[in-house]
């Protein structure tokens, strides 16, 4: 059998007999081979075993489940049972023993004859794996009479010897016996400390592990050697179960089946169909009467229930239960919802300033008056009309909420929280790591993936043909050319599909707003602009809403094609595929509508065409803030509802519903078998595999990237995104407790590369916060007015001087208004928004030197904003510690505790052996005080001494 390097340096004696020398199992009551008999009978099987937690014996607890496919009939079944009855009844030495399952299989096949050969591989395949497993110390127990059809399970246990042995391979950090004191806050502090304990104390978790500790244990890395240094009075609980499936996996990776040429861990066999599953088992049933209790079940009632919304998360019990990574993942999502509480106030306080100062807005007011009988130039070229500026009072009311002076303020504040928000998790990241015993630990290199395996495989196979001697081969980027060359243009069309999409967006309003203009009465004419925005941001947001499925399909299949080693380096690469397209994908409609939309459209008698018909789009009249504000709610809200919401809570259910139509037709079928209570195992294997934490984290990033990339637009993105958590916290709570198989337990110290993500999303919104402010709202336009233009240093004539003229007569042949007395007159001059030179000018219709003055005030602006901004976060950064200073004060008190620790042990060993030294000189003297001869012969050695008696 091939192992690992990395655990092959085991001591000869650990491959038969293992260091704590409990080889002789009859001392503990059972026979080690004999546990593992095929479908091991008892008297209440059920009940001795506790539906499928323990063994057949009920004592050795269930780690890991592996389950697979069978093929066989019933006469082949009742066949099966009676060779294992006769196997079993003739058995008598342990020499003879066949490998766990392979009596009974090797009798089946042997009676069906119809087993393909794709089956008998597999089943080989099998027998050598579960062999392999049995001579790495795993004790397994197979069981194929289960309620499920066609499907066998292979229970796994792990002896105390092989959790010893694995736990100080992974340098597993253990409590000891030794305790110490927590440094407690003295003072003021513990006074508002305690005021607030008492004040939170309703919205604690009821859950042991969330109590503040006073002492901690203090831990080291598991070594056989010093197992006097651990508390081992409980042996059944000194690993726990998250423990003792994360050890049996590790197992489960190296172990290796090498039939067939092939050099397989778990994962490969997963791949190749030989197991169909593989997963530790849930700790029992989280409800129903007469439950008894659990993690579990816990964890349901006090995290995983929509009716304790606003109870802080039980961490430290999710850490427990599924691992330090997806312990962190809810950790930082409680983080992230917990910073957006002052986020949001602040933001209604911007909304609520608009609202009150809506009236008392002057280029508003203006632009309602309708005594300043401003003519507009006509939106689209024969069928649109002249119009009175005032039709558009609504809209300039409405962009006044979101476009004034406090969205400035906000777009400050949100930059310097965004940057506040990622030192907060830093310090808390650095909390967890020391409460769960992380301060150490260094991630080594995982395990290749199977894939990579196979195509190393495929690659030496191919140097073995062409007769070449090769060494241990590795892919190199020759092998991966293609699949790099793939990557890029793949991207790049992707990337192309989400501007083509977009630009045909744009071609639909364009297009539809002219056939209103046609169509429409006076009335519905004026809510042209309104339908066109709407119905566009709908079918952006569906199109959003599909190609965020697409895409992620395809950057898996992107990432598989480059096979990475690691799966570390896969779900890297599997991010940043993902986040790419994905970012592209929601934020583009985004970008066009802030940048681009009405800026190339031209001027009356010398507008921009598409396609030599359509007009390019221009802004309303109150800018194109108001239409920002409008696209970034609606996608915002809509992926939310539908995307993040409906489809996890939808998708899992029609699931459910379709598994428990299917076991309703197989209880109708065997009522007998229906009425039998189900195992463990049988539950677990019906819920829904785990995936990863890569979509739960990428739906909250691209939502974080709402929140602070175009917040100046929209003020009360925050308060959504509040909203929004506190429910998709206990979704996501409600679905791994509930309605997903527990996942394999995975130490991590941080989050990964999700926090450089974080941190390029935030300097990247401060730049186009910037950007917004300046060119997509008129702050800056009004401060140059205020500053250079105004008469009486008030806004009034800020609307009259953004407005240029322009001579009806100059406009071109055919694009003139088919009804140019719309309006009940003629029009000599009518007006549009730039600025540029009347017509009545030298240079008519040029650029004005307003638009230059306005411009460089926008570019000074963004710079000073940018470097200011940047300026103050990295600040914020430098002023708070990384790590905080108690946590630093603890992480250094226990690095003293433990040496004192192995100083006391060490001058114990040498104590004892002083003591030992004395009676030994002791000895020798009264040797040589009773055979001065034998002395004065031997010069009083020792060996003297013992043969004395001898010599007598």
């Amino acid at each position: 059998m091939r192992v690992n390097k990395k655990y092959s340096c085991l001591p000869a004696e650990e491959k038969g007999i293992h260091i704590i020398n409990i080889r002789a199992i009859e001392d503990i009551g059972y026979d080690q081979h004999e546990s593992t008999l095929l479908n091991s009978l008892s008297k209440n099987p059920d009940a001795d075993c506790k539906y499928g937690l323990y063994f057949r014996d009920g004592k050795r607890k269930v780690d890991y489940i592996l389950v697979y496919h069978y093929k066989k009939s019933s006469a082949g079944k009742t066949l099966a049972r009676r060779a294992q009855q006769n196997d079993s009844s003739v058995r008598s030495t342990k020499q003879d023993q066949p490998l766990p399952g392979k009596g009974v299989q090797l009798e089946m096949g042997e009676g069906e004859a119809h087993m393909d050969y794709h089956e008998d591989d597999k089943r080989f395949r099998r027998e050598e794996y579960e062999g392999n497993l049995v001579e790495a110390g795993l004790e397994l127990e197979r069981d194929e009479d289960t309620k499920i059809h066609g499907i066998g399970f292979v229970k796994i246990h792990a002896p105390w010897n092989v959790l010893c042995r694995e736990a100080e391979f992974l340098k597993l950090k253990m409590p000891t016996k030794k305790m110490y004191q927590i440094n407690q806050t003295h003072g003021l502090l513990k006074k508002i400390n305690s005021v607030i304990q008492k004040i939170t104390e309703p919205i604690q978790p009821k859950v042991a592990e969330h109590k503040p500790q006073m002492v901690k244990r203090l831990s080291y890395p598991f070594s056989r050697e010093k197992q006097h240094l651990f508390d081992l009075s409980d042996k059944d609980s000194f690993f726990d179960s998250k423990t003792r499936s994360t050890i049996v996996y590790e197992i489960l990776k190296r172990t290796t089946c090498t039939k067939a040429k092939y050099s397989m861990g778990i994962t490969s066999l997963l791949a190749n169909g030989v197991y169909s599953a593989a997963y530790p088992l849930h700790d029992g049933d989280y409800e129903g009467e007469n439950v008894e209790p659990n993690d579990r079940k816990l964890l349901c009632e006090e995290w995983a229930s929509y009716g304790v919304f606003y109870k802080y998360q039980p961490i430290d019990l999710v850490r427990k239960y599924f691992g330090e990574k997806i312990g962190l993942y809810f950790a930082w999502l409680g983080v992230y919802t917990q910073m957006l509480i002052p986020a949001s106030i602040v933001g209604i306080i911007v909304f609520l300033y608009g609202c009150a100062t809506v009236d008392e807005n002057i280029p508003s007011m203006e632009m309602c008056d309708q005594r300043n009988n401003i003519t507009m130039c006509p939106l689209c070229d024969r069928t649109c009309s002249y119009w009175k500026m005032s039709s558009a009072c609504a809209t300039a009311r409405a962009s006044h909420l979101f476009d004034n002076p406090a969205t400035v303020f906000f777009s400050v504040f949100m930059a310097l929280w965004a940057a506040t928000f990622m030192e907060h998790w830093k310090r808390k990241q650095m909390r967890l790591n020391y409460r769960w015993d992380l301060t150490g630990f260094e991630e080594e290199e995982d395990h290749p993936r199977a894939e990579y395996e196979a195509k190393v495989l495929e690659k030496s196979l191919r140097k073995e043909h062409k007769h070449k001697e090769t060494d241990k081969e590795k892919l190199t980027w020759k092998d991966r050319f293609p699949a790099y060359l793939t990557n890029f243009v793949g991207i790049i069309f992707m990337v192309g599909l989400t501007f083509a999409i977009v630009f045909g967006v744009i071609i639909y309003r364009i297009s539809t707003a002219a056939a209103l203009a046609i169509s429409s009465t006076p009335s519905g004419r004026s809510s042209v602009r309104v339908t066109v925005t709407a119905t566009a941001v709908i079918i952006n947001l569906v199109v959003i809403i599909i190609l965020d499925e697409v895409y992620g399909c395809i950057a898996r299949w992107l990432t598989q094609i480059e096979v990475p080693k690691t799966d570390k380096n896969f779900e890297e690469r599997l991010i940043f595929k993902a986040f790419l397209l994905k970012f592209v994908n929601a934020y583009t409609p985004i970008f066009y509508v802030a940048f681009f939309k009405g800026r190339f459209v031209g001027r009356p008698g010398d507008y921009v065409y598409i396609f030599h018909s359509f007009r390019m789009e221009e802004c309303a009249p109150g800018g194109c803030l108001m239409e920002l504000c409008i696209q970034l709610s609606i996608i915002m809200l809509g992926k939310q509802l539908i995307q993040n919401n409906l489809f996890e809570i939808g998708i899992p259910k029609m699931k459910k519903f379709i598994r428990y139509l299917k076991l309703k037709r197989r209880r109708s079928l065997d009522h007998e078998e229906h009425m039998k209570k189900k195992q463990r195992y049988e539950v677990d294997y019906n819920l829904e595999p785990f995936a990863g934490l890569t979509p739960e984290y990428m739906e909250m990033i691209i939502q974080f990237g709402f929140v602070t990339l175009f917040v100046a637009s929209f003020p009360l993105a925050p308060l959504f995104a509040l909203l929004n958590n506190i429910i998709e916290i206990r979704l996501d709570a409600k679905k791994f407790v509930t309605e997903l198989r527990r996942p394999v337990a995975v130490r991590a110290k941080d989050i990964g590369i999700w926090y450089n993500i974080l941190r390029g999303i935030g300097k990247l919104a401060v730049i186009i916060n910037a950007f917004v402010i300046s060119f997509t709202s008129d702050f800056i336009p009004r401060l140059v007015y205020l500053y250079m233009y105004s008469e009486n240093g008030t806004m009034h004539g800020f609307v009259n001087h953004t407005l240029s003229s322009f001579n009806v007569s100059d406009f071109q042949a055919g694009t003139a208004p088919n009804d140019p007395l719309d309006l009940g007159y003629e029009v000599q001059i009518c007006r549009y928004k730039d600025y540029r030179e009347p017509p009545w000018s030298e240079n008519k219709y040029d650029i004005s030197k307003d638009f230059w003055a306005v411009l460089a005030a926008r570019l000074a602006f963004v710079i000073v904003f940018q470097n200011l901004v940047m300026f103050m976060s990295d600040f914020v950064d430098w002023i708070i510690p990384d790590i905080p200073k108690d946590i630093s004060q603890q992480i250094h008190k226990e690095k003293v505790l433990m040496v004192e620790v192995f100083m006391r042990e060490e001058q114990g060993k040498l104590h004892m052996l002083e003591t030992w030294k004395d009676k030994d000189n002791r000895k020798g003297e009264n040797c040589n005080n009773h055979s001065p001869r034998l002395s004065r012969s031997h010069s009083g050695s020792l060996s003297s001494c013992h043969s004395y008696p001898l010599d007598v």
